[in-house]
């Protein structure tokens, strides 16, 4: 049975429970404190709280669960459910591959580090740092030598970020530097890939900037989110001061046609200043 079965059965489950609660039968004085409202996609609070106007200022700036309402010391049904279905989500993120059909769409040709499996990948750090031996041969063959930027994209621990938000996010990235006049290498895909493996490209490549967009760790309130790491010329020395970031770009947060053109201008910055991380937000500092 796969997530979106799973996620059927519990919103069939959810319903069921909105119905009842809702009855006529259950709407006594016992019961009455139980019963909570139910706007688009979220529990919004409860009926008759102590302190309305917080939670609704907590709810109006974070997603987390606040005021979902109670019954005795434990949640309620309807919560428990959607707090699985969410669960759920964020182990399917991890442990699903991104579909060779998103990939070939994509036109992203895989590479793999020597992470060969994910309990690999999750337990030794250094495996997803290095590319195994035959994507080092493929790199040195195929890839784009000498441009200004390379673009990776990584699952990391979301394979569900990377096929929410690259399909808009790398083509507004991509047009946003040709427009600037900044040479771009053909993006490709690793599997199993973190964050430090683009020192390792970068030193094939002989890149200026090398930008990694990764799968973030999945969280109860999405699995979606998409990190962008960038690192200017990194060395043997570099440490992860030198790394600037740029996360929370899912449709909730950072929408990724906005986080095209913000990396684009950032990135040009960050060409004209030779460096990114610590050195290059002190050098924006300063003129700013």
């Amino acid at each position: 049975m796969d997530i979106q079965e799973i996620q059927d059965i519990v919103q069939r489950v959810v319903e069921e429970v909105q119905k009842n609660m809702n009855s006529p039968k259950n709407d006594t004085a016992q019961n009455k404190e139980e019963v909570i409202h139910f706007p688009e996609g979220r529990i919004k609070g409860i009926d008759n709280p102590h302190n309305a106007a917080s939670i609704e200022r907590a709810q109006s700036i974070t997603p987390a669960r606040i005021g979902i309402g109670r019954t005795g010391t434990r949640m309620l049904t309807t919560s428990y459910l959607k707090f699985l279905i969410d669960h759920a989500a964020a182990q399917d993120a991890v442990l699903r591959d991104v579909s060779d059909d998103f990939l070939q769409k994509m036109g992203l040709h895989k590479l793999e580090t020597k992470a060969n499996d994910m309990k690999s990948y999750l337990m030794d750090l250094d495996a997803g740092r290095k590319l195994s031996d035959e994507s080092i041969k493929y790199l040195e063959q195929n890839g784009d030598k000498g441009k200004n930027v390379q673009i990776i994209v990584c699952d990391g621990l979301s394979s569900s970020a990377v096929e929410a938000n690259v399909a808009d996010l790398l083509p507004a990235l991509i047009q946003g530097l040709k427009l600037k006049n900044i040479s771009v290498a053909k993006p490709f895909f690793i599997k199993r890939g973190r964050v430090w493996v683009q020192d390792e490209v970068a030193a094939i490549v002989n890149c200026d900037l090398v930008i990694s967009l990764i799968g973030e760790r999945p969280g109860l309130n999405t699995d979606e989110s998409l990190s962008a790491y960038m690192i200017y010329r990194p060395t043997e020395k570099t440490v992860e001061a030198d790394r600037t970031v740029i996360s929370n770009i899912h449709k909730d947060g950072l929408t990724s046609l906005e986080a095209g053109a913000y990396l684009s201008d950032l990135i040009e910055q960050m060409l004209l200043a030779k460096c990114t991380g610590v050195s290059f937000a002190q050098q924006r500092n300063i003129n700013i």
